[in-house]
């Protein structure tokens, strides 16, 4: 029964993706066939992050799913990278982070922040100098050096 189970959907795989697994014409088809964007959409997307931008040229990234855009910020010259969904971009002027058009967050330090996360619980306070109450709701833990 497995066997006639795992045919038939090695079957239905096979008819509904003819040269295999992918839903393009061929594994690792180029992207950038598909998308485009012009100049004027580019200032449209920016514009809302970086005021007066003036627009020199737009090209696919080195990248596979980005654009590199040339920009001019007020006689200043830089290079942003767009994502193919226009949801992301990453430039001089973030820092290299990646920052969400959308809500203006560097999705970055976002990341950074979770990895770098201290859990309190796990700091020994056996020798600790306890002002206040030992089991407030809140604490506030001090580091200093007396050297």
């Amino acid at each position: 029964m497995r066997k006639l189970l795992l045919f038939l959907m090695f079957i239905a795989v096979a008819v509904t993706f003819p040269e295999g697994a992918f839903p393009f014409e061929k594994a690792g088809q180029d992207c950038a066939k598909c998308h485009t964007l012009s100049a004027e959409q580019a200032k449209a997307i920016l514009n809302n992050l970086i005021p007066n931008v003036k627009i020199i040229n737009v090209q696919h990234a080195p990248i596979t799913g980005m654009w590199e855009i040339g920009i001019d910020m007020s006689g200043k010259k830089a290079i942003v990278y767009l994502d193919y969904a226009k949801k992301h971009i990453i430039s001089p002027a973030t820092r290299g982070e990646i920052v969400d058009i959308g809500t203006r967050a560097s999705l970055t330090q976002e990341s950074f922040q979770k990895i770098n996360k201290v859990d309190a619980s796990q700091i020994p306070l056996t020798n600790a100098l306890v002002m206040g109450e030992k089991a407030a709701k809140h604490k506030v833990i001090v580091f200093d050096d007396p050297d």
